[in-house]
């Protein structure tokens, strides 16, 4: 049977190292653990202090980078690497990144993790003032808005321009003499700094990267910093203070691995801590717990733990397949998720069955799930998603930015369980899943972005204005018409 694993797609992966005498392999290592955040493409960036070298491509890291020469033709000790995911823009190569940019004046690299919300605005202005576009990426918008800035130094220009672009963005610049990293004034993204032992540093969206290559953790770019690593070490510096931290709380439920760190608070432990505060909330009568591989497992570890059910390997996945929910389109992802999972018959046959998932998107995932475990005997599935229901769009870097996608945002609860087939259905509330994350307690948003289970976003959305509103009309729409 064709079981579809997710629908959720994630937003990018950056790495960058300073100072290491194999710069670009390090970078790949380091890549190759991020590949999870994105599998359409990937590129790498090296500086050797006389020019600045590069190769992309379209595909996985290991594609991109099948002949070894391509890492040998990238010398020099400094690089920096990207693995995408198109949140906007085209699947070409011209939108594979790190983008290299050669100008009479010196070369510029540049890699972005997230989504900006005033990109087709700032385009269409920079447009107007002669600039020329090689991509559809919004990602390019910074360098024009660099290169047209009025201020002197390139750092004070970098720092102009990032307090023009509006939404959930972190960046790795590389030119002849420096990197720079920043983050968006809520850190939407994660982005942390590391060392390795011959005094290298590292910048990588998650943690594991880090681990990957031998690096130890100093500390995460906080939202408003920039951070300037060159030939006289590492220094700290902001661009803004109007900042307030809200993490995108789908990193802790699905995107991140789960022995990455964000913000201090280990994935692993905050998720199987949703699983815990769930099996509080919605106690289940059944016989065993089995967790959706791979992002779910922890979450079901804590359910069943809390529970005392017998946590059980009922579903079994092809680990030898790539994470196909990552492709671009819904017949891609359809075609490649065949024989992405099993259920262990002998496991679930006769058996009352809680299924623990971390999300419901368009609702086809559980579906195929719950008739995969009721075809292989279960007696009753009963569904437990460790996240409260999505029910709105994403515009920080999340593939979901219509609310016509989202099947919560379109049924009850009830109608959800009819439509998947499941005997009962349950969500873990917001509260439990501020609970479990545990960051700032009493800051707004308790540090978290929650926009996708309740609407409230940090940042005014600027380009997206309009099709918020829509999702508002929407809404009231259907909650007059259930009640």
């Amino acid at each position: 049977m064709s079981v579809k694993v997710k629908s959720l797609n994630e937003e990018c992966g950056l790495f960058g190292v300073w100072g290491h005498p194999e710069a670009s392999r390090i970078t790949y290592f380091g890549l190759h653990s991020l590949q999870h955040r994105g599998q359409e493409g990937a590129g790498i960036v090296a500086n050797d202090a006389n020019a600045l070298r590069s190769h992309r491509g379209v595909g996985l890291l290991s594609e991109v980078f099948r002949d070894d020469q391509k890492l040998k033709q990238l010398s020099g000790c400094a690089a920096i690497g990207h693995v995408r995911y198109a949140t906007a823009g085209g699947d070409g190569v011209n939108n594979v990144q790190p983008f290299l940019f050669r100008f009479y004046d010196g070369n510029l690299g540049m890699a972005h993790n997230g989504n900006l919300t005033n990109a087709y605005s700032m385009r269409k202005k920079l447009e107007k003032n002669g600039a020329i576009f090689q991509s559809n990426s919004d990602t390019e918008v910074l360098m024009h808005l660099i290169r047209h800035s009025k201020s002197v130094t390139f750092l004070d220009k970098v720092k102009d321009s990032l307090r023009q672009i509006k939404g959930g963005f972190a960046y790795l610049l590389l030119n002849e003499t420096k990197m720079i990293a920043a983050l968006d004034p809520n850190g939407f993204r994660p982005l942390v700094i590391g060392q390795m032992q011959n005094n290298a540093y590292v910048f990588a969206s998650e943690t594991c990267a880090l681990d990957a290559v031998g690096a130890h953790f100093i500390c995460d770019v906080n939202p408003g910093e920039v951070v300037i690593v060159d030939k006289d070490g590492v220094h700290i510096e902001t661009y803004t203070n109007q900042t307030q931290l809200a993490i995108c709380s789908m990193e802790y439920i699905y995107f991140a691995r789960p022995d990455s760190n964000i913000a201090g608070v280990n994935v692993h432990t905050a998720r199987k801590k949703m699983g815990r505060i769930l099996a509080k909330e919605c106690p289940i009568k059944a016989d065993i717990v089995v967790g959706v591989p791979n992002s779910s497992l922890s979450a079901a570890s804590g359910y069943a733990e809390e529970s005392t059910l017998p946590y059980e390997l009922g579903l079994v996945k092809n680990q030898y397949v790539h994470r196909t929910f990552i492709q671009p389109t819904q017949d891609l992802r359809e075609q490649g998720v065949r024989m992405k999972l099993s259920a262990v018959r002998g496991v679930v046959k006769g058996k009352r069955v809680v299924m623990v998932d971390d999300s419901i998107v368009r609702g086809t995932t559980s579906k195929r799930i719950v008739n995969l475990l009721k075809e292989a005997g279960a007696s009753e599935v009963h569904v437990a998603i460790s996240s409260p229901p999505l029910k709105y769009p994403c515009f920080y870097g999340i593939d979901i930015q219509k609310r016509k996608e989202l099947i919560a945002a379109n049924h009850s609860p009830e109608e959800i369980r009819q439509i998947i087939g499941a005997d009962s259905l349950h969500f873990l509330s917001e509260q439990g899943l501020i609970e479990a994350i545990g960051l700032q307690k009493d800051a707004p948003y308790s540090g978290l972005c929650l926009a996708y289970f309740n609407g409230n976003y940090p940042t005014p959305l600027y380009d997206y204005e309009n099709d918020y509103q829509k999702s508002l009309t929407e809404k009231c729409s259907f909650f007059r018409k259930n009640g």
